[in-house]
């Protein structure tokens, strides 16, 4: 008889920590294809969306190729914050960011 703990994980969303779910999902590099980046990982739409609204290629080749360096930044964190009360498949557009369109 199986126990409730030995039940498979969900995958979770590397950036938000929430369910994966089955829609709505994207793949992301954390070092750019642009800079010759490999390794992809699954990633909510709207979380993804977010990552490119906020920093430049050349941002995320740079500093933000960590999931850890991406969840430590301001803009991310709040929108981490509000995302977390949101359905795994949930998704609305994402506006660049200002501090983006000025660069």
């Amino acid at each position: 008889m199986k126990r409730p703990d030995d039940s498979p994980t969900e995958p979770l969303c590397p950036l938000c920590g929430r369910p994966l779910g089955t829609e709505n999902i994207d793949r992301h590099h954390l070092v750019p294809r642009t800079f010759k980046g490999k390794a992809q990982f699954p990633i909510h739409k709207i979380c993804h969306r977010k990552i490119h609204s906020v920093f430049t290629e050349r941002e995320l080749f740079k500093t933000y190729h960590t999931w850890e360096s991406l969840q430590a930044h301001e803009e991310i964190r709040t929108f981490i914050d509000w995302v977390a009360k949101k359905p795994p498949g949930f998704y609305t557009s994402t506006a660049t960011s200002n501090a983006k369109k000025r660069r």
